[in-house]
């Protein structure tokens, strides 16, 4: 007897489907369980062999979370609205709607012949109204609401605005694009269009200039993966970088929640790692280099970095393709060069920049100021610096960072070890302990160093979250500890905080002498206790905070022929 499968599937499916067995309900008694699929797009003539490919996974989990007594809400949908449904009707002569609601038809027979357990009760598309209202309902609710550090939740922007009309910005702790400080008086003197700007910078949805990937031949913006080799993937047009005006939502106010989030969690600690990746969150510090412009002029270029104890490392710099002022920058020398280099990079998306490790770049003619060392380095132009991330600029340390070193071996670079016993003949060398030593080139042994620490905004939930170097050499960096000589004179650390008794959290610290009446002691986290005498004032949001030491005599090996070299215990966090 031959085995007719056809038969049979018709028969199960019909009776799975009159009796509705994958319709979910309500029930308080089971605990719920949640497996959603990405929806396919409906704007060919068919699945094709990666939808399925995904949706047995989830289908086949599905099933035993049911069978473990759980209530399993497993849904389908159609991602029907946008280019890719627009583009097949195009291709066919059709209007959308027409083609849109064919393929979903064949969508929905495919997926019923495999026999997946979808509740298609509650099936989406994204090109009913009844579904998009509710996205535009979502993004409203953003754009009238701000994130709320202290309370760690959205607000209403309406409480933010009675703040301002009573306060100006004292007190606020709020996520936004740009810090900004202004009194009561000030606020009620902006005009409307100016109080909607100052809002936009508080808003959770806002507008903001952002690097697109723009395809003028289809006369809109395209995600990364609707990009290929600088062409689209739907029609294959040139697809070219711009800046544009762009509705954006402020989901990094939300990281740390997410990170906290991880550790409630039942995942593997790889596939947490993945996420916290993911997320990106990162602490640092801002560092301003005096940047030489074409004319001669001295602009403060601004870099975020996470490591800002390799400062002394910096042998170079490097500006995104899209810097804005990349084109003040470039020399008359370089600007054929760096055309040419921007013709090219402006064709490759994000993604590929990311992920091509091909080493590519261009000098700019001009130079920047190590502000600790004093020393003029190359600014450089290159894709694999973004302009969306951090600052849109770098400082390379190429003997501690693999893609600077990448790029410092190609272009014949100065590579600078900062870790004694670094080998960096064949990579980067990713130090977690060891001797950090520090030449200041300028300096002659036995010299005295003055140096300062400025932190601005900084005393969130008593910690020192960030911060700027000022001076020639830090107190405080991430992940090392500083030693200098006893034999300094007068008072060596005349510190003032506006606020007492402050945790400095994940900095390690070691003075030999008097800091503010009290002595350190080493460790991971080291309270610091400020004058007795220091009065007890809040600080306020954009006020700067100012540490200061004079009179410090650094600690030599006296091996150097020239430079001040100070010796630091660098031990990774």
């Amino acid at each position: 007897m031959d085995y007719n499968f056809r038969e049979i599937e018709a028969k199960w499916q019909k009776e799975w489907r009159e009796r509705d067995i994958y319709r979910v309900e309500v029930d308080p008694s089971r605990p719920k369980f949640y497996v959603l699929d990405m929806f396919p797009y409906p704007s060919g003539a068919g699945l094709h062999v990666g939808h399925p490919l995904g949706y047995i996974a989830s289908d086949i989990y599905s099933r035993y979370k049911r069978l473990c007594g759980y209530n399993v809400l497993h849904p389908m949908g159609y991602d029907a609205f946008g280019l890719p449904a627009e583009q097949y009707a195009i291709q066919t002569g059709q209007h959308p709607a027409v083609t849109t609601e064919k393929n979903i038809a064949r969508y929905r027979e495919q997926l019923d012949k495999i026999g997946f357990c979808y509740d298609w009760n509650r099936e989406v598309r994204t090109c009913d109204p009844e579904y998009y209202k509710w996205t535009q309902w979502a993004f409203l609710k953003m754009f009238a609401h701000y994130y709320d550090r202290k309370e760690q939740k959205a607000m209403p922007i309406e409480s933010l605005v009675s703040h301002f009309e009573a306060h100006g910005t004292e007190g606020v702790d709020a996520a936004c694009s740009n810090e900004m400080t202004f009194t009561a008086e000030q606020w009620a003197a902006m005009n409307e269009e100016q109080k909607e700007q100052t809002l936009q910078n508080y808003r959770l949805a806002f507008r903001a200039d952002t690097m697109v990937n723009w395809c003028p031949k289809l006369g809109t913006v395209l995600a990364n993966d609707e990009v290929k080799d600088g062409l689209s993937v739907r029609g294959g047009y040139p697809v070219e970088q711009r800046k544009m005006k762009q509705w954006s939502l402020r989901v990094t106010a939300y990281a740390q929640r997410m990170l906290d989030g991880l550790e409630s969690l039942e995942w593997s600690e790889s596939l947490k790692e993945i996420q916290r990746n993911w997320i990106g969150r990162s602490e640092g510090a801002q560092v301003f280099f005096d940047a030489q412009m074409a004319d001669g002029t001295l602009r403060k270029l601004e870099i975020f970095t996470t490591r800002p104890d390799t400062i002394f490392g910096v042998t170079f710099m490097v500006v995104a393709p899209e810097h804005e002022w990349l084109s003040d920058m470039t020399t008359a020398e370089q600007k054929a060069a760096v055309e040419e280099y921007l013709e090219q990079t402006k064709k490759r998306s994000e993604r590929e920049r990311i992920s091509d490790r091909r080493v590519s770049g261009v000098w700019s003619g001009s130079y920047a100021i190590n502000p600790l060392t004093g020393e003029s380095i190359p600014v450089w132009i290159s894709d694999y610096v973004l302009a969306g991330y951090g600052t849109g600029a770098i400082m390379a340390v190429p003997a501690h960072d693999s893609r600077d070193y990448a790029f410092a071996k190609h272009f014949g670079l100065e590579i600078r070890p900062l870790i004694e016993g670094a080998d960096v003949s064949e990579e980067s060398f990713d130090a977690k302990e060891g001797i950090m030593k520090i030449v200041f080139p300028t300096a002659k042994a036995g010299d005295v160093i003055e140096y300062s620490y400025e932190c601005t905004e900084s005393i969130k939930n008593n910690k020192l979250t960030d911060f700027k170097y000022g001076g020639e050499l830090p107190i405080l960096s991430s992940r090392y500890q500083i030693f200098l000589d006893d034999s300094a004179d007068g008072d060596c650390s005349a510190f003032t905080f506006g606020e007492m008794d402050i945790k400095m959290t994940r900095y390690e610290y070691v003075r030999r002498g008097k800091i503010g009446g009290s002595r350190p002691q080493l460790g991971s986290s080291v309270g610091i206790s400020g004058s007795t005498t220091a009065p007890r004032t809040k600080r306020n949001s954009g006020e700067m905070i100012r540490f200061e030491a004079k009179n410090i005599q650094p600690k030599t090996d006296g091996k150097e022929d020239s430079g001040v070299t100070v010796l630091l215990t660098y031990k990774k966090s």
